[in-house]
């Protein structure tokens, strides 16, 4: 095996089963302006992420574990902004990455507050970067904006935020869907790394099409294109993301700050006495092409593999399932797994089906027995009996000279039901006119 393929298939191992939760307040920072004037940001949601979770997650538990011969005094180095500037000046980038109060208080967190999180995502980011570097090489993107998952998900694919977004790149379904990420109720591609990388590096380059500056397109990423040129528009017509900075989403101020400063602490943390966690290679993995639904405690029963590694593998499938019987559909095992898998597939789909897939595509309808609602019963009872009583109803002429009590003697009937079927008060009554008798 070629070794940018194993790299590549290494790092589909960190789908992860965990959705990411941010803490439940908002975290801000407050910066002071020119006129002394203080201002509160919200940082990006990733940097909320709780350590504890992200190293709860299968993958960190595997294939993640700390440097015990790191000798970094774990505590926080901070310098002169003056080194911040020159060391943010040296780093090999395309794009624009200036120094300032705000940039600083990102850095700050990164290196105080989160420094165990990037302890992590430096682990993490051995899976991760190649292939976020070849997706953006074959766009013809800034390598940088590899880093840009770090302020999104924290490098989790299984990252949701409050608004929906998910995965490494934080797709909303619409615009996934955009960029051809396939999202159903049983399938989430904006989970699946590979892909979502690759929809995400053409949706960057989609967007410097539109501002022709890498600062307008990571802001744009965030809230949107629509909001950044609104943004220009107050501005009167500056399109630099530091002139419309005042006209932004309060998330979004931060979020350039935060992308600048990940570059600095992903290329600078041994200066800030961070250990990067140590990263064990993933077993060898390989692809099933199925033609059948099938889910994973099938696979899992029969291969004798674990469910959580084949939700890892498959982050894509949100309900276990996966469709083959839609589409032919990609199932990554562990390569060892394979030929057991081929061996034993009508065992696979044989197990435990009406259970795991219980879902007819066939039904009877038991009409053996007719059963009447007994409100629905006295309804039509009751219209059958106004309208039989419609039916018998009779009405006569009235002669001249009759009285109430002659027309019911005729009929058979008495002065009160006449007065109460036509509305009569005393006995005046018309010739000519008809009157109901029954």
């Amino acid at each position: 095996m070629k070794k940018k393929t194993f790299i590549v298939i290494a790092a589909m191992i960190l789908g992860g089963n965990c959705v990411m939760q941010a803490q439940s307040e908002v975290e801000e920072i407050t910066v002071t302006d020119n006129d002394g004037k203080e201002e509160v940001i919200d940082v990006p949601e990733a940097m909320n992420y709780e350590v504890d979770s992200l190293l709860n997650l299968y993958y960190s538990k595997t294939y993640l574990h700390a440097d015990n011969d790191c000798n970094f005094k774990d505590e926080n180095i901070t310098y002169p902004k003056e080194i911040y500037i020159e060391r943010l000046k040296r780093l090999p980038n395309v794009m624009e990455m200036p120094y300032n109060e705000i940039v600083q208080k990102f850095i700050d967190r990164y290196t105080g507050r989160l420094r165990h999180s990037v302890s992590y995502m430096l682990g993490a980011a051995n899976f991760y970067t190649p292939i976020f570097e070849e997706a953006l090489e074959a766009y013809g993107l800034p390598l940088e904006l590899k880093y840009l998952p770090v302020i999104e998900s924290a490098l989790n694919p299984q990252a949701t935020s409050r608004v929906g977004a998910a995965g490494l790149w934080q797709f909303m379904v619409a615009t996934g869907k955009q960029y051809g990420l396939e999202v159903n109720s049983l399938v989430d591609e904006r989970r699946d790394p590979i892909k979502s990388s690759y929809a995400a590096a053409q949706y960057l380059k989609d967007l410097y099409k539109i501002f022709g500056d890498w600062n307008l397109v990571i802001a744009a990423y965030n809230c949107g294109p629509e909001n950044i040129n609104k943004a220009i528009h107050r501005a009167n017509g500056q399109a630099d993301y530091w002139k419309i900075y005042p006209y932004l989403p309060r998330e979004t101020r931060g979020y350039v700050p935060a992308f600048i400063a990940a570059n600095y602490v992903m290329n600078y943390y041994c200066e800030h006495n961070i250990c990067p966690m140590r990263t064990t290679l993933p077993v060898k993995t390989d692809t099933i092409v199925v033609n059948k639904d099938v889910h994973f405690q099938q696979i899992a029963a029969v291969c004798g593999i674990d469910i959580d590694e084949l939700r890892t593998l498959n982050p894509q499938y949100r309900r276990d399932i996966v469709n083959g019987g839609n589409k032919p559909s990609i199932i990554r095992l562990p390569a060892s797994s394979t030929n057991m898998f081929i061996a034993n597939e009508d065992s696979i789909y044989n197990y435990k089906t009406e259970t795991l897939l219980a879902r007819r595509s066939l039904v009877e309808v038991d009409n053996s027995t007719s059963y009447t609602k007994k409100s629905s019963t006295k309804k039509r009872s009751s219209a059958r009996k106004k309208r039989s009583r419609r039916s018998r109803a009779r009405r006569v002429t009235i002669r001249q000279g009759d009285t109430l009590s002659e027309i019911a003697e005729r009929h058979h009937t008495t002065v009160r039901k006449l007065r109460q079927l036509n509305g009569i008060k005393g006995n005046n009554i018309r010739a000519g006119k008809k009157i109901r008798v029954r």
